[in-house]
């Protein structure tokens, strides 16, 4: 039998499971340890269609291993054409769509593979791995956790699927990191 957060989880029905909590509280930047994901910050980042949540993260919760992210992709939307060096485990909560996923190993990531992605359904993308989420469904948004290692990642971007590897332009901090990543401390004499 599956636990009351479980339900509540796959169903996005997160206000009934929260408010038989009491939140408590954590060290790490006063925020509390149990959280209600529709009271978290929530952007598009100039991305039109697209909703961010980081459920729990690096930068912003403090881990070290793994950051969480909550994603809807409204129809015909996706992601840049893009590679990192971490790993990515997707979950598909609602909806469906394409995964265009090609191999880092050639000069360029050229004809990527198409991979149909349903509710329920869970992939994970290799280190390096050049790919792209779409939501090719044209009546329903697309929703997913991703779970990446190694936060907070570094990111490279193709304009196409044919750019070498070497022109792909790198984006650190990432948009939903940039408002959290503290300036680099300077070594001065």
């Amino acid at each position: 039998m599956l636990g009351p957060f479980v339900v509540s989880f796959f169903s996005l029905n997160f206000l009934p499971f929260s408010q038989t909590l009491e939140a408590s509280h954590c060290s790490i930047k006063g925020l509390p340890l149990v959280r209600n994901i529709t009271e978290l910050p929530q952007d598009n980042y100039g991305r039109e269609g697209l909703s961010h949540i980081t459920v729990a993260g690096s930068i912003l919760h403090g881990l070290k291993e793994v950051e969480v992210w909550l994603q809807t992709f409204a129809p015909g939307s996706r992601t840049p054409i893009h590679r990192h060096s971490c790993e990515e485990v997707f979950v598909v909560i609602k909806g469906s769509g394409t995964l265009y996923l090609a191999s880092s190993s050639h000069k360029y990531p050229g004809k990527p593979q198409e991979h149909f992605i349903f509710s329920n359904s869970t992939f994970h993308i290799p280190v390096n791995d050049v790919h792209q989420v779409w939501n090719t469904n044209e009546h329903e948004d697309l929703q997913m956790l991703a779970i990446i290692s190694r936060p907070p990642i570094k990111v490279f971007i193709y304009e196409d699927w044919f750019i070498p590897h070497t022109a792909a332009k790198l984006k650190f901090p990432y948009y939903w990191d940039e408002q959290f990543l503290e300036e680099p401390r300077k070594d001065e004499l």
